[in-house]
């Protein structure tokens, strides 16, 4: 019988396009504020500046020696071993961005101009062949012998990255830039520059424009800028004015909700330089793009009539922005700029609004939805454009607006195995203490979120990481897994949304999410998390309180007798990730290459939970080395310090399948609860400790 084949669905340029561009956004953007600071710097200090000042501007001599300054060794060395190392991060961790590092310096020293080209380069490129490297031993490294290898092998790729950016990748891209350099003073001479417009306008409202913004022109820009002191460069896709026309004009022209919200996406556009605010506007009537279009031509003539520029990139492209960057000698040529491309853009598509038909303009949320799949995720401005969102969650905890009942919650953490656990584990009591038992509660790893969820809360030292994946969320960034502040928040934001959206509910469970009592901790939420978790609704949603008892499933018991240590013997805090992973080897629940990735995971994250609480896992790559789930209970009476924190307990824990959350979920319970901690500080049995974290024998 003849089988079928299923084509694979293929995936556009756009598509491509956008993730590359993406990329190299995700290399430059995270480093904005070192160029806002050289761009700062830069316009006070220079022999032109507002404050000249040789020692810092780098210019003039002093005792016979000319000065360095901060300009130069800022924009040759900073800006681009920033880049490097965060494209080298982005593709393999710290180890991949140390790596990356490594290999830019080759490209600057060998280039002797600003290599940011380079280093978007060689930092994707170190962090990629690292990552390779490191796969092919793998699992094969003695222990004891990891960290030896790991830094060797760092180190001889490093300088072998550097070699081949100083003699190989740095002619290249030396070339490349002289050649688009000349590109460009030929469009400026002949004056073509402002047709630019005709692809960078379409480009924004397709979300192409990163791919040039932040691959060719903020590079060209920063080389120019170092030279002249300025650059035209930084406005050619920046300028707020073309948006600001488009928006004035729907706001005396337009129709139904597109007139209504024109005036707030404005200013939202103008002051806050989220541009993408107005592109649903141009997806209803597509004609509207000669607007921009006609605005951002004028917007670059005006500034190469008038010798106008930036001395660094404004991010994002607000009209404040603009201005904090613009050189000394352009002002008067910038917001005249900015005043003519919003005047030409207000006058194009005013005569398109009032010549064609508006019957499109009943679909702004539609043509919202179309933006939101163009980029490939929510955004986080729509609610502004639909009317989505509840006065009391505005402003609240971080990224996006709610535009309905809280309904799920996600806590993420690297691994999605031990923190996250524990922290849902607390809020999820919290919650049901609160009387909002239908709230769903769940715990993820970063790399596993989606864009679905309508609050994420994170680790301080995760928020930024959580964010990219998750913009249409409210984001809750704590800094203690057990007793956060932010969580008493987070109650009464579920309160305050749930109460206003209860009416709407339907089906026999309406009344469900309406209040039932104050927020509670200790011993009240303890208690009232017991209550109905595994039925119904409940099990699907709280996988720690529904998880089965331990060896329900026919394995070994997640927490055992011989895993509880009443005394350790640990003095530092890595000795006792290391006596709390052998418990676990011993176990036969992990290899000796889960000890090590709890030591990583440590150094990206702190596994400190408060309460005097440790629980260190690996990381999400880790998995593998995972053998079956099991939890290591050791207590250190004296204390042991943990990154500034005093730790008495630390519990090791490995899992596979969700099977040891209902343990991370007893010890949520315990230390939330001083009596219960007061207890187990006290416990001179392991059965003692064993009872009170509710284990249940095999």
């Amino acid at each position: 019988m003849a089988t079928e084949t299923v084509a694979k669905p293929r995936t556009s340029a756009r598509v491509h396009v956008q993730k590359f561009g993406t990329f190299l956004s995700g290399m430059i953007m995270p480093n904005i504020g070192a160029f806002i600071a050289w761009g700062i710097i830069t316009a006070l200090f220079i022999e032109k500046g507002w404050l000249p000042v040789p020692q810092l501007g780098g210019f003039g001599e002093t005792g016979g020696k000319p000065n360095i300054g901060l300009v130069g060794p800022m924009i040759t060395y900073l800006l681009p071993l920033l880049i490097g190392y965060t494209g080298g991060k982005m593709v393999y961790d710290v180890r991949g961005g140390v790596v990356g590092a490594i290999g830019t310096m080759g490209v600057i020293v060998g280039a002797g101009i600003p290599m940011f080209i380079g280093a978007m380069i060689m930092g994707p490129l170190g962090g990629w062949t690292m990552k390779k490297i490191d796969s092919i031993w793998d699992g094969k490294i003695r222990p004891g012998f990891e960290m030896l290898v790991n830094n060797f092998s760092a180190g001889i790729w490093g300088a072998l990255l550097a070699l081949l950016g100083f003699y190989g990748i740095s002619p290249l891209v030396t070339a490349f830039s002289e050649a688009a350099g000349r590109f460009v003073e030929f469009l400026v001479q002949n004056g073509l520059l402002p047709l630019t417009s005709i692809f960078i306008e379409p480009a924004k409202v397709l979300f192409l424009n990163n791919a040039i913004n932040h691959g060719v022109l903020t590079p060209l820009g920063v080389q120019q800028s170092l030279e002249q002191g300025k650059s035209i460069l930084f406005l050619l896709e920046a300028n707020p004015g073309p948006g600001l026309g488009l928006l004035l004009a729907y706001t005396f022209f337009g129709r139904g909700a597109a007139k209504a919200s024109a005036p707030g996406a404005a200013l939202i556009q103008f002051l806050g330089g989220i541009h993408e605010i107005y592109f649903p506007y141009v997806l209803m009537r597509p004609l509207l793009i000669l607007g921009t279009i006609a605005g951002g031509m004028t917007g670059i003539a005006t500034l190469a009539i008038t010798n106008s520029g930036l001395v660094a990139p404004a991010a994002p492209g607000s009209i404040f922005a603009v201005l904090a960057q613009t050189s000394r000698d352009s002002y008067f040529g910038v917001i005249l700029s900015v005043v003519l491309a919003a005047t030409v853009s207000f006058l194009v598509s005013s005569v398109i609004l009032r010549t064609t038909k508006h019957s499109d303009e009943a679909d702004l949320g539609d043509a919202t939805a179309r933006m939101e799949a163009m980029k490939g995720k929510k955004s986080s401005v729509a609610s502004t454009l639909t009317g989505a969102g509840t006065a009391g969650a505005a402003g609240r905890g971080g990224v996006g607006v709610l535009a309905g009942p809280v309904r799920n919650i996600v806590f993420a953490c690297d691994a999605g195995m031990g923190s996250s656990a524990m922290g849902a584990s607390v809020l999820r009591n919290k919650i049901k203490a609160a009387g909002f038992p239908d709230v769903k509660v769940t715990n993820a790893s970063i790399a596993n979120l989606s864009d679905t969820y309508d609050v994420v809360v994170t680790h301080q030292d995760l928020t930024e990481r959580a964010k990219p994946v998750t913009s249409s969320a409210m984001h809750y960034s704590v800094d203690n897994f057990m007793n956060s502040p932010r969580y008493d928040e987070i109650v009464e934001l579920v309160r305050e949304s749930n109460t206003e959206g209860a009416a709407a509910t339907e089906g026999p469970d309406a009344g469900a999410g309406t209040p039932g009592g104050a927020s509670a901790s200790g011993p009240a939420m303890a208690a009232a998390s017991d209550a109905g978790t595994t039925r119904g609704a409940h099990a699907a949603n709280a996988p720690a309180d529904a998880a089965p008892a331990a060896g329900a499933n026919g394995s070994a018991e997640i927490l055992a007798r011989e895993s509880v240590v009443l005394t350790g013997s640990a003095t530092t805090r890595d000795a006792a990730i290391d006596e709390a992973g052998r418990l676990l080897l011993a176990r036969g629940a992990v290899d000796e290459g889960y000890i090590a990735a709890m030591h990583e995971r440590e150094e990206s994250v702190s596994t400190y939970m408060g309460s005097f609480l440790a629980i260190p896992h690996g990381t999400n790559a880790a998995k593998d080395h995972i053998r079956k789930s099991a939890v290591s209970v050791i207590r250190y009476p004296e204390g042991i310090d943990w990154n500034g924190k005093q730790v008495k307990f630390v519990v090791g824990v490995a899992g596979i399948n969700n099977e040891h959350l209902h343990i991370l979920s007893s010890i949520a319970k315990v230390f939330t609860n001083k009596e219960q901690v007061a207890r187990l500080e006290a416990a001179t049995t392991e059965d003692e400790v064993l009872e009170l974290f509710g284990k249940v024998n095999a």
